[in-house]
């Protein structure tokens, strides 16, 4: 849809200007245009998440090592359940952008309210099974008990934002997969500054002198995230979208249910993968003691805050791919990835040569121990080297996910699991054996995946983009129109 364009209001049915809120067709226009317009809002909005963990991180590192140890283990367990998310998102993103290429907003609507009914289901599983599993999981990977139970601590109290953050994620989906990223961002900023705020006050004391330590890290993290739900809930009730909530649509429906997990499962996967691997980290490295554990935490952190820049651009190529395809478009897919890659390697080639020669500009601050912080540096420098390949691995994933068949993200990062973590737990066993080898594998061994999700983006570009998309490819229903999802048709473009 052009700039400019104008639209018939589902209300009144008088013709109004398109606006930033407003469906995008991502089926015409310059695609470099397109990617360009969403990853900076959708950088903002992870972007601030980041430094949102970084400043807990901050101020947490005030009550020593085994505190930042413990939370940044504990930080491990949001892999976990970051793979429940992806489930719903990455599922949510592919069928909706699928239906909106296809010009199918009843298929759209349906698929959404899907997607909040698991969400709910998803929330409640994640609270019962941090309640469970907190302290054996931190058992099984922490340096000492003071570690252990800082990160149980933190982990409780973290739970409820992990949880409410499904439902984030559901709606944050539907929105990106209409092109629409702004109002999500907006949200996401908000609610980090409410957590911003209370983390001195609930985890130090300021202003109160009533210090909770951990748990005060954890408790600002999910009051932050409730009023995040809170905010993007009235956004949805009040502002007419092209997906809106309808109760009529929560109860399961087996096969549109089932349409959701098939595309998001195998991306579930992929995050599970990186749970394993994070956790294999811990694991050779709790020999070295908390400082080791720390330094890694914070190193981990930064490097995460620094790949942001690539990932919004892999995330923004996603539902333009996936509208693409819906709409039988193969070409635009192609170039929607050229283009994106091509912009990923240029911001990771930047973000790489600042760690490699001023990563104290990122690691300042975060810790007065000089071992942990020796680490970091370390950490940084030498896994940076990776950011190229990370890139590529993040776009590949993207267009799996537009194309609506992540099973082979699944193949590639177990095959970056089991290349690193074997020789990994192998190499610990040695005498003399250095945390440095862990990195250096890890560059190996991402290097590997990133040519191994090039060469099955390739195949799955010859089989799904030789001939026109067929409703079974692109996930497709036959369903009735929603009462409550009037069509905001085309007037002008």
């Amino acid at each position: 849809m052009s700039k400019g364009a104008w639209l018939t209001d589902a209300k009144s049915g008088q013709p109004r200007r398109q606006g930033w809120n407003d469906m995008k067709d991502l089926t015409h226009g310059s695609i470099v245009r397109h990617i360009l317009a969403m990853s900076p809002p959708i950088m903002v909005g992870m972007v601030t998440i980041m430094i949102c963990q970084l400043v807990d991180l901050y101020f947490v590192s005030e009550l020593g090592d085994a505190a930042v140890a413990g939370v940044a283990a504990a930080g491990n367990a949001g892999f976990l359940v970051n793979a429940l998310m992806q489930v719903l998102g990455v599922g949510t993103v592919a069928l909706i952008a699928h239906a909106v290429g296809r010009k199918d907003r009843a298929d759209a609507n349906l698929i959404f309210n899907q997607s909040v009914a698991l969400s709910v289901l998803f929330g409640l599983l994640t609270l019962a099974a941090g309640a469970a599993l907190s302290r054996p999981y931190m058992r099984s990977i922490a340096a000492d008990q003071a570690t252990i139970g800082e990160g149980t601590t933190y982990l409780l109290w973290f739970m409820p934002a992990l949880a409410l953050q499904f439902a984030t994620q559901v709606m944050g989906s539907a929105l990106r997969a209409t092109g629409i990223v702004r109002p999500v961002m907006m949200v996401q900023v908000l609610a980090v500054a409410i957590n911003i705020a209370l983390a001195p006050v609930l985890i130090v004391g300021w202003g109160t002198g009533h210090a909770f330590g951990v748990a005060g890290a954890g408790l600002a993290s999910s009051i932050a995230v409730a009023l995040g739900v809170l905010i993007l809930f009235a956004y949805f009730r009040r502002v007419e979208r092209y997906v809106a909530f309808d109760a009529a649509q929560w109860h399961p429906q087996p096969r549109h249910l089932k349409r959701i997990l098939n595309v998001g499962l195998p991306a579930g996967g992929e995050f599970m993968m990186m749970f394993i691997f994070m956790g294999v980290v811990y694991f050779v490295l709790r020999d070295f003691g908390a400082a080791a554990q720390a330094g890694f935490g914070i190193g981990q952190r930064v490097l995460g805050l620094i790949q942001m820049p690539a990932l919004s651009i892999a995330l923004a190529a996603g539902p333009i791919a996936g509208q693409n395809f819906g709409a039988a478009k193969g070409a635009r897919v192609k170039e929607t990835f050229v283009k994106a890659v091509l912009i990923t390697t240029l911001v990771s080639i930047g973000f790489m040569i600042l760690a490699q020669f001023k990563p104290e500009l990122l690691l300042a601050g975060f810790s007065n121990d000089q071992e942990t912080m020796a680490i970091a540096f370390l950490f940084l420098r030498i896994i940076s080297l990776n950011m190229v390949a990370q890139g590529l691995i993040f776009t590949c994933s993207s267009m799996f996910q537009g194309l609506g068949n992540t099973k082979p993200v699944l193949l590639s990062s177990a095959t970056r699991v089991f290349t690193y973590s074997l020789p990994a737990i192998w190499l610990s066993t040695w005498p003399g054996f250095r945390m440095e080898y862990v990195w250096y594998l890890s560059i190996a061994a991402t290097t590997l995946q990133a040519a191994l999700s090039l060469w099955l983006l390739r195949r799955e570009f010859r089989k799904r983009l030789a001939a026109p998309v067929t409703s079974e490819q692109a996930g497709s229903e036959p369903v009735a129109p929603s009462p409550r999802a009037p069509v905001a048709t085309t007037a002008a473009e």
